[in-house]
């Protein structure tokens, strides 16, 4: 098989040593979200692959999982035992050359319609012509992303969300051209994961992104404003609407970057001023403030190393 990418040299990190295993899950970018999802299907009992396109990434989104699976062991809600069986069920690789040998191909790359559309047409080439091809977009249409593939029939949309661990929720978005036994597939893989799963119509944001953009760009300018302080605007939303998280704490969770990006998705499908990006938002995405994967956003947090690609 031809590859896609580039060539690397054979290393512990591209091994293989389950190529014969079925049920095998292929996804596809090593970030947060990515190393997220590759982490709950492990622990489902898939023989998981997390690729990047280094070996560098991809031996860091290991370490993220190896983390967020050590976090939920520490809280007591996974035996050291589940989670040794799950790191057994995975391993990682550099570029697309695996993916054959993927029943699920799950994409998880920044949320940008020409990059996944790129990504998509890769996949294709490579990718069983069974395979299902999902993409963890959190706004961006999936008739446009299946558009850059031949059988479009097979792409649908698996939007988890952050923390995929502890997050019970995944958005099961069919294209205008998914086949129902795909969508179907794809609502029992989520389903085996562990997940809830709602359905939303193809259009831009879905429900819970659509809702989240709003709410959040909306304590955005409250703060712009001065209409309330940064920490009583996150009080007053945990405190009367029993929210867990304030809104620009959960901003800062999900990205400055990818509330933007969704913001300026929403602004183009629809044209309605509720979805204009506060001017706050777009200073500090171009400062470099981007919440929790930088260090600095509405709060401090622990500097870690960044970890691009996140989505709600």
């Amino acid at each position: 098989m031809t590859s896609v990418t580039p060539a690397a040299p054979a290393s512990a990190v591209d091994s293989d040593p389950r190529s014969s295993v079925r049920h095998r899950v292929f996804v596809v970018g090593a970030g947060i979200m990515g190393s997220g999802i590759a982490a709950q299907a492990a622990l489902a009992g898939y023989a998981v692959t997390l690729e990047d396109v280094s070996e560098e990434l991809a031996a860091r989104g290991r370490r993220l999982v190896e983390e967020a699976l050590d976090g939920v062991v520490q809280r007591g809600k996974l035996a050291p035992s589940a989670r040794e069986e799950g790191l057994r069920n995975l391993d990682v690789a550099i570029g697309l050359r695996r993916a054959d040998s993927a029943e699920i191909i799950v994409e998880a790359a920044p949320e940008s319609l020409e990059l996944k559309k790129r990504l998509f047409a890769e996949i294709e080439s490579v990718a069983s012509p069974q395979a299902i091809l999902a993409t963890n977009t959190s706004s961006l249409p999936i008739t446009s992303i299946a558009a850059a593939v031949r059988d479009p029939g097979r792409v649908v949309g698996l939007h988890f969300f952050n923390p995929v661990l502890a997050m019970p929720l995944v958005e099961l978005i069919p294209g205008a051209r998914t086949r129902p036994e795909v969508t179907e597939a794809a609502r029992a893989f989520a389903t085996d994961l562990g997940k809830r799963v709602v359905t939303s119509r193809d259009t831009p944001g879905f429900v819970t992104s659509r809702a989240l953009a709003v709410l959040g760009n909306e304590a955005v300018w409250m703060l712009y404003e001065g209409t309330a302080s940064r920490d009583d605007i996150d009080a007053a939303y945990k405190l009367g609407f029993r929210h867990p998280m304030g809104p620009l704490e959960l901003l800062d969770l999900v990205g400055l970057d990818t509330a933007l990006a969704i913001l300026d998705i929403l602004w183009d499908g629809f044209k309605d001023t509720k979805y204009r990006a506060c001017p706050l938002l777009r200073t500090m995405v171009a400062a470099g403030k981007l919440g929790r994967k930088t260090g600095e956003g509405f709060y401090t947090h622990p500097t870690t190393p960044s970890v691009a690609g996140g989505t709600a």
